[in-house]
């Protein structure tokens, strides 16, 4: 079942018949009473329900909303016409919102691709693009989109890793675009059957559970350290070459291997250590 445009006129006209047949149909049947006249009697009843009936088929249709018709069942077509419009009295009507909506949804907890359990939200902006499915194709659609932005949302936290993920895959925590852009195109496919199009999905909480936190903020603190000897070691070894080659470039002092050893090892361990280095100055021979 497929949205279909239902064809209206200007509700005023209308309105204008419905009202004077609603006021003027009682006072002829009045005036038939008291004239004792059977025919205007009849024709003041008529004029009073066909007022009263035609004053039914007028809806008011605010902007961004619509109105689904059916009768006796069959779904007949939406009007999404703003202002004063008439259909055919005898159809049933159910408004429905065509405004974004927002839907916060409520922290998960999940295990992650490597199986840690984490905590993750989402925030989804949605809105209605079919109102025959959203009203036909499923049972109630504001509970459809919760459930299942919420099964997406457990989806895409079992498919990815937290971080720390190998051969440059894709992470929860440092491809925040890319995530929203999947956790969307997966929505899109989640709710087209209700008639449902998502116009921006991104993850709003991101966390690892409170259990193992502590633990990963010392794995993480462990990295950072490790990475930071690193860059200390790569430019001290980097400084230690300097100082050879300028040694040698200046011919101030002429040393074999093992004294070139020694002074690299020395060297090391003064650009390396975590602290200030007392030096002990030797006033002899070096030898």
């Amino acid at each position: 079942m497929t949205e279909k445009n239902l064809t209206s006129i200007s509700g005023y006209l209308a309105l204008l018949i419905g009202l004077l047949g609603f006021i003027g149909g009682p006072i002829i049947f009045i005036s038939g009473i008291v004239l004792q006249s059977l025919w205007l009697g009849i024709v003041g009843g008529i004029l009073f329900f066909g007022g009263l009936i035609t004053l039914t088929g007028l809806s008011v249709i605010n902007p961004n909303e619509a109105v689904v018709t059916t009768f006796f069942g069959d779904y007949t077509g939406t009007m999404k016409q703003n202002g004063l419009r008439w259909v055919n009295p005898f159809y049933s009507k159910k408004k429905i919102s065509l405004r974004a909506r927002n839907l916060n949804g409520q922290t998960l907890k999940v295990n992650d691709k490597m199986g840690n359990p984490i905590d993750i939200a989402a925030v989804v902006v949605w809105q209605v693009a079919d109102t025959a499915k959203a009203l036909f194709a499923v049972d109630d659609y504001t509970l459809f989109v919760q459930i299942q932005s919420e099964a997406a949302v457990r989806h895409l936290a079992n498919s990815h890793t937290y971080d720390n993920a190998e051969d440059g895959e894709v992470t929860l925590r440092d491809n925040t675009g890319h995530i929203n852009d999947v956790l969307e195109v997966e929505l899109n496919e989640r709710l087209s059957r209700a008639g449902v199009t998502i116009i921006e999905a991104r993850i709003s909480h991101l966390a690892y559970s409170p259990e193992i936190a502590g633990a990963m903020l010392q794995r993480q603190q462990a990295s950072a350290v490790v990475a930071a000897r690193r860059q200390i070691v790569d430019g001290a070894v980097g400084m230690v070459e300097m100082a050879l080659a300028r040694l040698a470039e200046k011919n101030v002092v002429h040393l074999d291997e093992e004294r070139k050893a020694a002074m690299v090892s020395n060297l090391l361990v003064v650009l390396c250590g975590e602290k200030n280095v007392s030096p002990v100055v030797n006033a002899g021979s070096i030898y």
